[in-house]
């Protein structure tokens, strides 16, 4: 086998089909899809299973290898000229938000194939191996939190933690993991953490930034920090109508205080503070809530503002815990980061290369590439999504803009196997 040298990074862009891009997608829609046209197709269930056996259907018609690990991420191989060497990945994750997109991960996977099929179609083989990754549980909408498969990969997060994760019916981790293994007896498995040459990632940009300045390619410069965290108030309960005001240990009012102060403390620039999750308990009319369960999510670009206000939360949640008793557990933290230059350099030299318009941005949402990038030289790529929707089934995309930056993957790729 010889190297295809004569082959341009024209000929490969080329040969991304719009149309296959767009239909695989939808196909891939299909599994888990809501009577809102949207996704739900949640981690280690039915849905994902059959979204993985389409996969890899596509895989053998593609004649590309099928491996998994013990964290069931996937993997499909297309072979190069020095298979000793490490590969380079792309890819992303299939599961989704319980009220998500067609285009959330999945794209990032859809791309992937596409853009190996360009390179087939072209006649191109790439020196180093090529690989199209799919990461497990990336969004934590089942197991919380999410991004298990790139974090047990990396070894950013212990296996024994991530196997003891339960979901709201008390389904643990480790046993919808099994039973999603069991479904594809035949794979080979590979060990966690093998090198990679460099890992890419596409995948829908999820704000408006792209779409605001008619720009269809996004070379991500980084990924801003996030820090997350539990809350658990306890109080009393009681009897709504008895028990007076004074004496009451109301859950609810308590956490409530807690998340109006913490609103006001984090009312600063670029600052995200969301509470996402509420839950009280017993949850009834005529009962003073006894427990009060919520999240807290903080994201800012700036690691240090990050920090000082992340590190707040406890100090706040007990200054207005009132009669009641607070636990604080963070249970994610992620520092900002930036992409190595020589990734982000070869992104928007291909784009150029082959013609399409690009321009830097920042993620403002978390993905793999975060984990990934402690482990291989690491970049992304976004697409723009209309109105910058996501999370939400009325998510959508111009499929000329997913072709234009599956024709950026597929050239970057090839720059970076060669």
């Amino acid at each position: 086998m010889s190297a295809s040298t004569d082959i341009s990074l024209k000929d490969i862009a080329k040969h991304v089909d719009e149309e296959r891009l767009w239909s695989r997608l939808m196909e891939l829609g299909q599994i888990g899809a809501t009577s809102n046209e949207g996704v739900c197709r949640l981690a280690l269930t039915d849905e994902e299973i059959k979204a993985r056996q389409l996969l890899i259907e596509w895989a053998q018609e593609m004649s590309l290898s099928v491996y998994t690990d013990e964290i069931s991420n996937l993997f499909f191989r297309y072979e190069g000229i020095q298979n000793e060497k490490a590969p380079v990945v792309t890819g992303s994750h299939i599961d989704s938000q319980p009220t998500g997109g067609k285009f959330d991960g999945a794209f990032g996977v859809v791309a992937g194939f596409e853009a190996i099929k360009a390179m087939q179609d072209a006649g191109f083989i790439p020196q180093v191996p090529l690989e199209i990754a799919v990461w497990l549980n990336e969004e934590g909408s089942r197991f919380s939190p999410g991004m298990m498969g790139s974090e047990a990969f990396t070894s950013r997060r212990p296996m024994e933690q991530i196997l003891a994760v339960e979901d709201a019916e008390g389904v643990k981790t480790a046993d919808a993991l099994e039973r999603t293994l069991a479904s594809f007896p035949g794979l080979e498995k590979r060990a966690l953490g093998f090198p990679m040459t460099a890992f890419l990632e596409s995948h829908i940009e999820q704000g408006p930034i792209l779409e605001a300045n008619g720009v269809p390619v996004g070379v991500v410069t980084g990924i801003q920090g996030s820090r997350r965290y539990r809350v658990k108030v306890i109080g009393e309960d009681g009897h709504a109508g008895t028990l007076p005001t004074p004496e009451r240990k109301d859950a609810l009012l308590s956490a409530l205080e807690m998340i109006r102060v913490m609103r006001h403390k984090f009312d600063v620039e670029d600052m995200k503070y969301t509470v996402g999750l509420f839950e009280i308990s017993p949850n009834v009319p005529s009962v003073i809530p006894s427990t009060a369960f919520f999240s807290i999510d903080l994201r800012h670009p700036d690691w240090s503002t990050l920090k000082t206000m992340g590190d707040a939360v406890e100090t706040i949640c007990r200054q207005n815990q009132g009669p009641c008793l607070v636990t604080v557990t963070e249970v994610a933290t992620s520092e900002s980061l930036v992409f190595p230059n020589e990734i982000r350099e070869c992104i928007s030299e291909s784009a150029d290369e082959i013609g399409i318009i690009n321009m830097p941005i920042l993620s403002m949402a978390g993905h793999d590439a975060r984990q990934l990038h402690y482990h291989c030289p690491t970049g992304m790529i976004f697409s723009p999504c209309e109105g910058g929707i996501s999370h939400n089934e009325m998510e959508n995309c111009n499929p000329s803009d997913l072709a234009e930056v599956t024709r950026v993957l597929a050239a970057s790729m090839a720059k970076l196997s060669q």
